[in-house]
């Protein structure tokens, strides 16, 4: 039976259940907050950010959640930094251009913190004579560090990001470091790819054609011929 978990990750853990960056480590990993072998990541949460993460261990369970071509919305709490206009909140509805090209269009909305939500360890760094706001942001693409970087090219740098759904799936009732099993989803089928033109059959039916055309043509002229003969002079004797 294929397994589907939902994990709140928290700040400063590492969306991988070993660290093999460096030997002797001590950043903490996924494994030590889930004990459930054999499942891996459905996608990445950055080590700086918060929230929502699918694991399973179904490669194409996996594969469904995570492939970008099925675009499925993820919905990301922003906590920034300063007041965002509404010509900044337009600009990542229609698409930020960054360095690797220009985002999709995005849902952007301006948020009341989210009721209930757990205090970050350590907590941001706020500044006493610069607000903070929290936007809805909702993407359908995952380029790297993708939501830090459009905030921060409209101006309003992201001090918290907190991942709260993917497709139907949410944060809902999940405290922090918390993990609960889910049911899987029927993975819709793979189209089947259209059969292919028989390229020998077709340029020999044309072929054919072309051969009846031509005996037709040749046919047509003898009947032309026959239907037509040479007319004889008659000439006149005084």
């Amino acid at each position: 039976m294929t397994r589907l978990i939902r994990f709140n990750k928290p700040f400063d853990v590492l969306p991988q259940f070993t660290d093999t960056g460096s030997a002797g480590s001590t950043r903490k990993t996924l494994s030590d907050h889930i004990d459930c072998p054999g499942v891996y990541a459905a996608g990445r949460l950055d080590r700086d950010s918060e929230g929502l993460m699918l694991l399973t261990d179904s490669g194409r369970l996996q594969a469904w959640i995570s492939d970008p071509q099925h675009k499925m919305a993820k919905t990301y709490w922003v906590q920034v930094e300063g007041q965002p206009d509404p010509a900044a909140l337009e600009t990542l509805r229609k698409g930020v251009e960054l360095k690797d090209g220009l985002t999709r269009p995005a849902q952007a909305e301006l948020m009341t913190q989210p009721e209930g939500l757990w205090a970050r360890v350590p907590p941001i760094r706020e500044r006493k004579s610069i607000p903070t706001s929290w936007i809805s942001l909702t993407l359908r693409e995952g380029k790297n560090r993708q939501v830090r970087r459009m905030t921060a090219a409209v101006g309003f740098p992201t001090l918290r990001l907190i991942r709260y759904s993917i497709g139907a799936w949410s944060l809902d009732g999940l405290t922090q470091g918390a993990w609960e099993s889910l049911e899987a989803p029927k993975i819709p089928a793979r189209a089947k790819p259209a059969q292919l033109p028989n390229r020998a059959a077709i340029s020999r039916k044309v072929e054919a054609q072309k051969g009846e055309a031509k005996r037709e043509a040749r046919g047509d002229f003898r009947k032309s011929k026959r239907a037509k003969p040479r007319s004889r002079v008659k000439t006149r004797k005084d």
